[in-house]
């Protein structure tokens, strides 16, 4: 490699800073450059390692002479800036790919369309709890690249959404868990199904008979897509429908988890910190995966029963005049939506709405016909949403704002009832992410 290759970095979030980091480290002429305004804590680092960069724009001129672009996930392929690369065949690589070129770590690596920093975070908290000494990384917010720059893990634990994996071509999973594949981001991919389906299915390339696929086999998209990608990987399924041989079941509320028949282990859902069927998915894929690294099972067993789940993920925020408050901002697709409104025992008031990639809300009438009693949107464009469920509930609210939005909703409640914000959208058009989004939330649900 000529130690001076030029290697330009499209984005300067997390993942864009730390591949400067990391590529800065073996010797290569770095450039950042940004569309939009850089974060300050992101231009201090870059700036105290004299790694140059610009923001607010794309000079061609200083973007079009690398020998290697990597991209941020969140740019699509449709930006004037990438067509160009591509007219040019300069090849464009994820951070994740990158980074895979310098990591001597094993991974275990995490994709769906649902669940997956949960899982992300439980597979996580397993392997540390049981002494691993692990690295958390990807879509999570953490980046790799950085952490193979800086840190020495054994493992890392690390969350692919399939905007990363699309820009992954020689990257192998040592362990690789798809827990479920459901209509989103279509948009990027001209609103074909299969094409979705196939990039998460990248979660498997490189995977050699040595590896290890851990998949949902009561999931109908993923059950088709193993028709169409062969799997050289000893292959690991969950099911709360049927028995598993190599895997783990559901079976009279307790899982069992049984790995080549080594110390089967088995947990009653009751024991499980994280509650809902959905997570029983995500319990089972994390539980497999701690089976295959042979932990013992009383760790894993003591893991599974204390684990705190994330932020803005069903999370429990207030409860007040005996209505309780919960913020699922992360609930950016209906799917995730649909989970939310599953695991609900009460008569709900939804909070719903932001920017729509396309949505079809119809999976999500029949819940909303049994637990909703109001829908209060949050959003510049609510139409969809009036159109989608004017007939299944008695009121539908328009706010502009977090604050309004939970007023609103907490004069809709009765007592014994829960405000649920679960937006099944993005949140663009009113907040900077759906961070902000549940943090306003939160702050407003504190001031009630």
């Amino acid at each position: 490699m000529d130690k001076r290759q030029r290697i330009v970095i499209l984005g300067s979030g997390e993942s864009g800073v730390g591949a400067a980091i990391l590529a800065q480290k073996h010797g290569f002429d770095v450039f950042v450059s940004d569309f939009g305004a850089i974060g300050d804590k992101y231009k201090e680092e870059l700036s105290a390692r004299n790694i140059s960069f610009e923001e607010n724009k794309h000079t061609e001129d200083l973007i079009l002479n690398a020998a290697e672009i990597i991209k941020s996930p969140g740019i699509p392929d449709k930006a004037p800036i990438i067509k160009m690369l591509k007219e040019k065949n300069i090849p464009i690589l994820s951070e994740i790919e990158f980074a895979g070129r310098y990591n001597k770590a094993k991974t275990i690596c995490i994709t769906g369309s649902n669940g997956k920093t949960t899982t992300t975070l439980l597979t996580y908290h397993i392997l540390k709890k049981a002494g691993l000494n692990v690295g958390l990384a990807g879509n999570i917010g953490y980046s790799f690249a950085k952490q193979v720059a800086e840190e020495d893990f054994d493992y890392y634990v690390l969350e692919l959404s399939s905007f990363m994996l699309d820009n992954m071509y020689d990257f192998k999973a040592d362990i690789a868990v798809l827990l479920n594949i459901t209509p989103d981001h279509l948009d990027r991919y001209n609103y074909e199904m299969d094409n979705y389906v196939d990039s998460k299915f990248r979660i498997v390339q490189n995977q050699t008979i040595a590896d290890h696929f851990i998949y949902c086999a009561d999931d109908p998209e993923t059950t088709k897509g193993l028709e169409r990608h062969p799997i050289l990987a000893e292959q690991h399924s969950f099911s709360i429908i049927n028995k598993v041989e190599n895997g783990a079941f559901l079976e009279n509320e307790t899982i069992h988890f049984n790995i080549n028949n080594v110390e089967p282990l088995t947990m009653t859902i009751q024991e499980l910190a994280l509650q809902g069927s959905h997570n029983v998915y995500n319990s089972m894929a994390s539980g497999i995966t701690a089976k295959i690294l042979e932990l013992r099972n009383e760790t894993v067993r003591e893991s599974m029963g204390d684990f705190k789940n994330v932020a803005h993920r069903l999370e429990f925020v207030a409860k007040i005049s005996g209505i309780t408050f919960i913020n699922d901002s992360k609930a950016t697709n209906v799917n995730s939506t649909w989970y939310a409104l599953e695991s609900m025992n009460s008569d709900v008031v939804l909070i719903l709405g932001g920017v729509d990639k396309g949505n079809d809300y119809s999976m999500l009438k029949n819940l909303v016909k049994e637990k909703v009693s109001s829908i209060v949107c949050l959003g510049l464009d609510n139409k969809a949403i009036h159109d989608a469920f004017e007939d299944d509930v008695e009121i539908i609210v328009n706010t502009k704002s977090a604050a309004e939005a939970v007023e609103v909703a907490y004069h809709l409640a009765k007592k014994g009832s829960t405000v649920l914000l679960s937006p099944a959208c993005a949140s663009f058009d009113l907040f900077k992410n759906y961070e902000d989004r549940g943090d306003q939330f939160k702050a407003a649900v504190r001031e009630l």
